[in-house]
């Protein structure tokens, strides 16, 4: 099989960089040459990777091929393109909806969406798709975790999910700072709350059954720390802040669907 992909930014080396350590069945993998330093890192990692200047074609080869372009300039690359009839066409393109990318393709292609998010390099990502398609199925459980949305409203709300990434680093960044004002240097501060949350999620992964309010439960003492930790929290406004949010990053997810 062979995979191509119009775009080579930060997602796309991602997930070829993930791609190469699987058993995936790929003959090829032809690359756009923007960005030329990501692409051509790319090319000597694998002999398999192939990169061109001409995204006629990668249309032309590919037999599962994805959009990787920003969507400031998504319209004006697409329009010029000339795609097959049920070509198979994954779409990473943020919040550009299937009415717009159709109608710039020009074609009846088999169309989906994505949210590979960076630990794909890993192997170890989580992507949402829609709709269910089952070779992309395969290919991204082949870079860690798929979940298929069952609906538009559905994969829109795991966009605006996938938008924690910053929030999360930022309340380390908070407790770190904390820490260091109490006489911690900032690699010891890092390295404690790196390992904290770590075995976190690594408790919650491997206990997929118990919901996040039942592991809550279990890492708390009536009046203990953490009890007070998450009361203060929540009482200060902390559970309402993170749901004021994510309303706010889906809101901007749907109006871009609906505009």
């Amino acid at each position: 099989m062979k995979i191509g992909f119009i775009g080579t930014g930060d997602i796309t080396e991602a997930i070829v960089t993930g791609l190469i350590a699987t058993d995936f069945p790929i003959s090829e993998i032809i690359l756009s040459e923007r960005s030329q330093a990501k692409s051509a890192r790319l090319a000597a990692a694998d002999s398999r990777i192939r990169v061109t200047p001409d995204n006629q074609q990668i249309v032309d080869q590919a037999d599962l091929l994805f959009l990787a372009v920003r969507p400031q300039v998504a319209e004006e690359v697409l329009r010029v393109l000339k795609f097959r009839d049920g070509q198979q066409v994954a779409s990473l393109i943020a919040t550009v909806t299937f009415e717009s990318l159709l109608d710039w393709i020009g074609a009846p292609v088999s169309l989906s969406r994505s949210i590979p998010l960076p630990a794909v390099a890993n192997r170890r990502g989580v992507t949402a798709i829609y709709p269910a398609d089952e070779l992309l199925e395969s290919f991204y459980d082949a870079l860690g975790t798929v979940v298929v949305a069952q609906s538009l409203d559905e994969f829109d709300a795991y966009a605006a999910a996938s938008a924690l990434m910053e929030l999360y680093f930022g309340v380390m960044e908070t407790a770190s700072d904390w820490l260091c004002t109490q006489g911690t240097s900032p690699q010891n501060a890092q390295s404690y709350l790196t390992k904290i949350f770590l075995e976190l999620s690594r408790t919650a992964d491997s206990a997929p059954q118990a919901s996040f309010a039942s592991l809550r439960d279990n890492h708390s003492t009536p009046g203990g720390l953490n009890e007070q930790m998450f009361s203060v929290f929540a009482d200060s406004g902390g559970t309402k802040a993170l749901t004021q949010a994510l309303e706010s990053v889906a809101k901007r997810v749907r109006n871009a669907r609906e505009a």
